[in-house]
């Protein structure tokens, strides 16, 4: 025999003969089939259960097992097998591979229950009586609770601690209540100091404040109109409307309001502030907005022409019969995507998108004439005439105005309005000092003016989201100017 086929002989009797070879599935685990012929390989359960206990012991994530896939028998342990009588070794139904090289191939103790981990103290053993000696056992009798303690000082003492106890708590809640008032931010906060009162509200002093909410705070009880939910209100149609709390007292939600309007504090910021949801803010200021509109509106503006000319200024005495002093302002608002509509709202003088009102004041300073906001494009003229001015003024008053109110054939009254350039090269003397006296009277209207936009809500432009409120609140902060304010000029403060 040749030294090529000794050689060949012994690869024969090496390697066994198989066509496959079967290899575990299980991490970390290289047994085959091929080289151990001890291990057993077994396939997956058909179970749903079992097969899902297999999977997550074996730790395999997004594995699908195929009809190939096997576990080897180290992973079991010996008493999940059973032998059959022709030496086969076969898994018990319910077996689940618990060896693996993670855990050293050891099953863990099971651990004790709540129990028995809990540690206790050693009962006392009853000592067994002796036989010889006979011993009285007495049974301590139930307690009765009816029964009072024959101790009277042991009870007083009791009752002394518990009444401390319940003092300490009133105590602690009453300080926990003042805590939480001086961290919510309210009038309180505020009460000290004029200047903020000034800066978040634009009255003078914390006193004027408590003066103009004497004058609306019965109107509170009695006329307002709290604008609520959609939902809210489809749900109490035809029922007589309850008129909900809120968590802020009726004081605070007016501080709401003015702050909104003065500072043009966002409702985001504003809910921070007072710990309320923005949806919350958004219909305080809503509420207090159509109230006070309908509230300060009702009250008379327009001053009749006797009162006008008994606190008529010596300025004026050159126009003693002058009713009301007239201009025109405007506040920007937020363009419109429909081009249509940019041309209506858009401002030749402001070169912006802007809506426009009229506001007068009577010659010693009070506003007595708000007109609505309408669209930047229309004249001072086209205003006037829209407003409903003209039927307020009678033959022996007369108005002053700017040089745009072209408005002489509109009214009954006399027109004080400076004099255009003619035709020559200048003006004539007359003019120029009908003119200048005009000027420096009629600078008061933009003095009141300049306190309306002091409110920093119309700095911003205005969103056209808002577009259904904003006249009011427009008004509204008219109105606030004859309240919050002193006169325009010092000197009239006594006359």
């Amino acid at each position: 025999m040749s030294v090529f086929k000794i050689k060949e002989k012994r690869l024969t009797y090496q390697h066994q003969e198989k066509r496959t070879s079967l290899h575990c599935c299980v991490p970390l685990c290289a047994n085959s089939s091929r080289y151990n012929s001890e291990i057993s390989f077994h396939r997956f359960p058909a179970d749903p259960e079992v097969r899902g206990q297999w999977l997550i012991k074996i730790r395999r994530d997004n594995f699908s097992p195929i009809a190939s896939t096997r576990v080897c028998s180290r992973h079991f342990n010996t008493s999940d097998f059973v032998v059959t009588a022709g030496g086969k070794r076969k898994l018990n139904r319910g077996a689940v591979p618990c060896l693996f090289a993670w855990n050293n191939f050891s099953t863990p103790a099971p651990r004790l229950n709540v129990w028995k981990r809990r540690p206790r103290c050693p009962s006392p053993a009853l000592a067994a009586p002796d036989s010889d000696s006979e011993m009285d056992v007495q049974i301590a009798p139930d307690h009765d609770y009816c029964v009072t303690p024959t101790t009277s000082a042991a009870a007083d003492a009791l009752a002394n601690e518990n009444e401390a106890l319940r003092k300490r708590i009133q105590e602690l809640e009453h300080r926990l209540e003042t805590l939480q008032l001086q961290s919510r931010f309210g009038l309180h906060r505020l009460a000290g100091s004029d200047e903020d009162i000034r800066f978040y509200t634009r009255f003078a002093s914390y006193k004027h404040l408590q003066a103009f909410w004497q004058l609306v705070e019965p109107a509170v009880k009695t006329r307002m109109v709290r604008i609520t939910s959609s939902c809210a209100a489809s749900a109490n149609v035809g029922e007589p409307t309850q008129q909900k709390a809120t968590k802020l007292a009726p004081i605070d939600e007016l501080l709401l309001f003015l702050m909104h309007l003065s500072v043009g504090l966002p409702l985001r910021d504003l809910a921070n502030r007072f710990g309320i949801h923005r949806t919350t803010v958004s219909r305080i200021i809503a509420t207090w907005t159509h109230f006070l509109y309908h509230l300060l509106g009702s009250v008379r503006l327009w001053i009749p022409k006797e009162e006008v000319k008994a606190h008529l200024p010596p300025e004026f005495s050159a126009f003693p019969d002058t009713q009301v002093v007239l201009d025109c302002t405007e506040i920007f608002c937020q363009t419109p995507s429909s081009l249509v509509l940019q041309s209506e709202v858009f401002s030749t003088y402001k070169s912006h998108t802007t809506f426009k009102a009229m506001i007068g004041i009577a010659p010693h300073g009070p506003i007595t004439f708000v007109s609505a906001l309408y669209a930047g494009s229309l004249s001072d003229r086209e205003i006037f005439k829209l407003s409903g001015i003209t039927k307020l003024l009678t033959a022996d008053t007369a108005i002053m105005v700017d040089k745009g109110f072209l408005v002489d054939n509109l009214v009954p009254c006399k027109v004080y309005r400076p004099a255009f350039l003619s035709k020559g090269s200048q003006m004539c003397r007359e003019d120029v000092q009908q003119t200048q006296s005009i000027a420096r009277l009629r600078v008061h209207v933009e003095r009141c003016i300049r306190r309306v936009k002091e409110n920093k809500l119309f700095d911003k432009v205005i969103p056209l989201s808002v577009c259904g409120s904003i006249d009011q609140l427009f008004s509204v902060a008219c109105f606030l100017v004859n309240y919050q304010n002193g006169p325009l000029v010092k000197a009239w403060a006594g006359k």
